[in-house]
């Protein structure tokens, strides 16, 4: 008996002792886990001081966050104002200051192709089955997706401006359907008081058939339009200048990107961030190139710089080349449809906006809508 409880009492010892072994292990791990987090926390904010001080960094965060119209505040979030200036003035654009030269469009001359400089020229001037109006391109990068529609008569092409203009903007879909439009994008700027602007207010002039039908304060760029006889016309003269030169449609924005297949020279990347972007462009053949890159939608597409609008554009040969208004406002409508996917506002068909540039058919070839399906 006595030997039983002496066995009883060594077992609740070694009970006892087992447990205070295991709340020293389990203390031990509490700590060991704590000082893990505390180890990585450190490794991060390391590795984030040494990203925000990268001047790579420097110089994508900052033009980005300040070419938004809502978000300028991110710059100021992680640097100060001196830095911000100081990023923003080593990243512009030195546009060309040389006199459009009209004379180098030879509209036409496109039909008479029977060799391409490229694979991508070639891409072009292969038509889509039915369609002899335009062709549909779709385009992806690492970083960001497109689509590029080439017009090949660029008499398809004129200006829609909203029938509200001055009290609302409407969408690229609306613009277009109302005009007996096939394709369309979003064209000039507008008054956008902190992010909310619903394209009523245009910035600067908008020619429309001959005639200055707006004008606002606030234009950036130059006139981006076309002459009576088709060709793209880029100028910084006024209004009623261009249209003594011959402007038949314009709006106001930029920055011109080529000009008599003369580049514009970026510093840095252009001061323009990585974002969403609308261009119109015109080869030496008088072929029309819409484009639209996507962008701000993390997983699918972070958007373009200005120098990647250039490569693609030089790839298909653009000769003149322009900006368009950007950001959430970058749209394209391909028969009645929603084309792109828009930063913002795609679950309504897209941002309401001022003008746009649409594709008619005014001799009635044959444009069969293309199938979306057939495109990644």
């Amino acid at each position: 008996m006595i030997g039983m409880l002496r066995k009883k009492k060594e077992k609740v010892v070694l009970e006892n002792e087992t447990k205070e072994k295991n709340k020293k292990k389990r203390k031990w791990f509490r700590i060991s886990k704590l000082t893990i987090l505390v180890i990585l926390l450190d490794i991060l904010a390391i590795d984030a001081l040494i990203v925000i001080n990268n001047d790579q960094f420097k110089s994508f965060w900052i033009p980005t966050a300040m070419t938004t119209m809502k978000h300028k505040y991110l710059a100021y979030t992680l640097y100060d104002e001196d830095t911000v200036n100081k990023v923003m003035s080593e990243n512009y654009i030195e546009q060309t200051t040389e006199e459009i030269n009209l004379d180098e469009i030879v509209i036409g001359t496109a039909s008479e192709k029977t060799h391409y400089s490229n694979k991508y020229e070639q891409e072009l001037f292969t038509r889509d089955p039915g369609n002899d109006v335009y062709k549909t391109i779709r385009i992806i990068e690492p970083r960001y997706k497109a689509w590029l529609i080439g017009i090949y008569d660029p008499a398809d092409v004129e200006l829609a401006v909203s029938s509200k203009l001055g009290r609302a903007g409407q969408s690229v879909n609306t613009l277009v359907k109302n005009n007996g439009g096939l394709v369309g994008i979003n064209g000039g700027g507008f008054e956008d008081l902190d992010g909310w602007g619903n394209g009523s207010i245009p910035y600067g002039a908008i020619i429309k058939n001959g005639e200055k039908v707006w004008y606002h304060p606030g234009g950036d760029g130059g006139l981006i339009g076309f002459t009576a006889d088709h060709k793209m016309y880029l100028t910084t003269k006024s209004a009623e200048e261009a249209i003594q030169d011959g402007m038949m449609d314009a709006v106001e924005f930029g920055p011109f990107l080529i000009v008599n297949g003369k580049t514009a020279k970026i510093h840095g990347d252009g001061g323009w961030g990585i974002a969403p972007r609308s261009v119109i462009a015109q080869r030496k053949d008088g072929v029309v190139l819409f484009l639209i890159i996507e962008g701000r939608l993390p997983g699918y597409s972070t958007g373009a710089s200005m120098n990647d609008v250039i490569d693609v554009l030089l790839r298909y040969k653009a000769y003149n080349a322009a900006n368009l208004d950007g950001g959430a406002s970058s749209t394209m409508s391909i028969e009645g449809k929603l084309w792109n996917r828009p930063s913002a506002g795609g679950e309504y068909g897209g941002r309401t906006v001022s003008n746009a540039w649409i594709v008619t058919n005014k001799q009635g070839k044959p444009a069969q809508a293309p199938d979306k399906n057939n495109y990644k």
